[in-house]
C-alpha cells in the first residue's frame, strides 16, 4: 500500500544549513544499499530535484502546498513514491518558513504534517557547542504536531567539537542520527539563482552526488534513519493520476470531456530541454500525455529544427541568460520557433521561455516572437503570486485563477503585451506577460496539477490549430 511507504522529511533551522547535501546524500546512500528511493522537494525549487534524480535514478518531484493546495500534497507524494522502499523529502528554507503572510502554508513543517512524516533536523554546528541544545529543543517543541525524530549535525570541526555537541544534546531529548565534517568535494557551485543545475555540470555533478552519498553513509546511522522512516503514519489518500484528474477537473470553462488516452495520431508537443531549459514539473508532461499528446523533448542549444510534426511547443524555465550566445547562434531553430508561433500553433512559455521568445536578450537576437527585449538585472524577483488570466489563451480562458511563482534576475520590457497573460495581485497589482495568436508567455511558473484542464485545453488547441 502506497500509504505505508517509509518516509523522512529533511528540515533545517535556516537556509544554508546543509539540507541539500544531507537529503541528496541520504538518497544516494540508501540507493547504494539497493533500496528504491523516491526523491521529493518541498516548494517550487527546480534545481535540487535534478540532484535528487541523479542520486536515485528516479524523477525528482515537488510538493508545494501553495501552488497545488494542501489537498494535493498527499496524492502527489503517493504518486511519486508508488512502489518505492523509502521516500526522502528535502525541505525548504527554515522548517517553519512558508508563503509570506500565509502562516505555515507551504512550509516544511506544514508538508511534514500533511505527510504524517518524521522530521530530521540538519543543524549547521560550525559556530556553536552547548547552544545547539537550546536550538534543537526550540524547533522540536515549537509545534507539537511536528515530530522531530532526530538531528544530523553538519560542519562539525573535530572529535572534541562533536563530543561537546553530543553532550549538550543529551538533555534535549532528540537523538543524534549523524555527524558530518566539512568536505569540499560535496560542495556544489552556485550563481545568481542558486545551485548550478545537474544538466550543466555533467561528470562533476555525478562525482559530487557520489561524494555526498559516501559522506552521509560514513557519518550517519542509516539503520536508525530507516527505522525512523518506517514509523511514519499511514496516508489514506489515493495516488494522483493524470488520466483520472483530467476526467474530474472542476466545472467551468476548463472542464475536459473525460479522460482520453494517448493515441498514435495524437498531436506532437515539443518540450524544450537541455542545459538552457532545465526547469519543469514532471506532472506537466504526464498531463499532456494523458490528454492525448505525444510529448517529445528537444534541445535548443543543439537541435536546429523542431521535432517533425510539432503541433505545440512548451518552453519552461531555465538559464537562457547563461547561454544567450549559443541560443542566438542557432538561427535555424529560432526561425522554426518563430514560424510555428506565426502559424497560430499553441506555445506555452514560462520565464526562460519568455526570454527566448523575446526580440533580444542582453542585446543578442532571440526568436522575435514577442516585441519585447530582455536583459539581466541586479534585482532578484522572487515569491509566490496569486494570478488571474486576463486574456483568453491556449492555456486558459479569461478569469481563470491560478497560483504561481516568480524567480528571476531579468527584466522584460515592456512587461506586458496588448493582451496580457496574467493579472497579479501581490506584491503589487499589475498585469504581466503576453497572449498573441497561440502564444502564452509569462514570468509566472505554474503547476498544472492544480488546474489539470490547462493541459486538456492546450492539447485540444494543438489538434485544431
Amino acid at each position: 500500500m502506497t500509504g505505508s511507504v517509509p518516509r523522512l522529511v529533511i528540515a533545517a533551522p535556516s537556509s544554508g544549513s546543509g539540507k541539500t547535501t544531507v537529503a541528496t546524500g541520504l538518497m544516494a546512500a540508501f540507493a547504494a544499499r539497493g533500496l528504491a528511493v523516491s526523491p521529493h522537494k518541498v516548494g517550487p525549487d527546480y534545481i535540487d530535484p535534478g540532484y535528487h534524480a541523479l542520486a536515485t535514478g528516479r524523477v525528482g518531484r515537488n510538493l508545494d502546498a501553495y501552488l497545488c493546495g494542501p489537498e494535493l500534497v498527499g496524492p502527489l507524494f503517493a504518486h511519486g513514491a508508488h512502489g518505492c522502499d523509502l521516500a526522502v523529502v528535502e525541505g525548504v528554507m527554515g522548517m517553519f518558513d512558508g508563503a509570506a503572510g500565509e502562516g505555515e502554508l507551504a512550509s516544511t513543517a506544514h508538508v511534514a504534517k500533511l505527510l504524517r512524516a518524521p522530521v530530521v533536523l540538519v543543524v549547521d554546528a560550525s559556530s556553536q557547542s552547548r547552544s545547539v541544545a537550546a536550538l534543537v529543543h526550540g524547533f522540536a517543541s515549537w509545534d507539537p504536531e511536528v515530530r522531530v525524530g532526530g538531528v544530523i549535525l553538519n560542519k562539525v570541526a573535530s572529535d572534541r567539537h562533536e563530543a561537546l555537541l553530543r553532550e549538550a544534546l543529551d538533555s534535549a531529548g532528540v537523538p543524534v542520527l549523524g555527524v558530518l565534517r566539512r568536505a569540499a568535494q560535496v560542495e556544489t557551485p552556485s550563481r545568481h539563482l542558486g545551485l548550478v543545475p545537474v544538466a550543466e555540470r555533467g561528470a562533476a555533478a555525478v562525482e559530487a552526488v557520489a561524494a555526498m552519498g559516501a559522506q552521509v553513509a560514513a557519518g550517519c546511522d542509516l539503520d536508525a534513519l530507516l527505522a525512523l522512516a518506517r514509523g511514519a503514519g499511514a496516508l489514506s489518500c489515493a495516488p494522483w493520476d493524470a488520466a483520472e484528474v483530467l476526467g474530474a477537473a472542476p466545472p467551468g470553462p476548463l472542464r475536459p470531456e473525460g479522460p482520453r488516452p494517448q493515441t498514435p495520431d495524437g498531436p506532437k508537443v515539443a518540450v524544450a530541454g537541455g542545459s538552457a531549459f532545465t526547469f519543469s514539473y514532471a506532472e506537466h508532461a504526464e498531463l499532456l500525455t494523458a490528454a492525448g499528446a505525444e510529448v517529445v523533448t528537444f534541445d535548443p542549444l543543439r537541435d536546429e529544427q523542431l521535432p517533425d510534426g510539432t503541433a505545440g511547443l512548451v518552453i519552461g524555465g531555465g538559464f537562457p541568460e547563461v547561454y544567450a550566445a549559443e541560443l542566438s547562434a542557432n538561427e535555424p531553430l529560432r526561425k522554426a520557433v518563430a514560424d510555428l508561433a506565426v502559424s497560430g500553433a499553441p506555445v506555452a512559455a514560462e520565464c526562460a521561455g519568455l526570454l527566448y521568445l523575446s526580440r533580444e536578450l542582453d542585446g543578442l537576437p532571440m526568436c522575435g516572437v514577442l516585441d519585447a527585449t530582455a536583459r539581466m538585472s541586479e534585482r532578484l524577483t522572487l515569491g509566490y503570486r496569486d494570478a488571474v488570466a486576463v486574456s483568453d489563451s491556449a492555456l486558459a480562458v479569461a478569469g481563470t485563477r491560478m497560483r504561481g511563482h516568480e524567480f528571476h534576475r531579468t527584466v522584460v520590457e515592456p512587461g506586458a503585451g496588448a493582451a496580457p497573460a496574467w493579472g497579479v495581485r501581490a506584491p503589487e497589482r499589475r498585469v504581466e506577460g503576453f497572449v498573441q495568436q497561440g502564444v502564452h508567455a509569462s514570468y509566472l511558473h505554474t503547476h498544472w496539477a492544480s488546474r489539470p484542464g490547462v493541459a486538456r485545453r492546450f492539447v485540444e488547441r494543438c489538434r485544431t490549430s
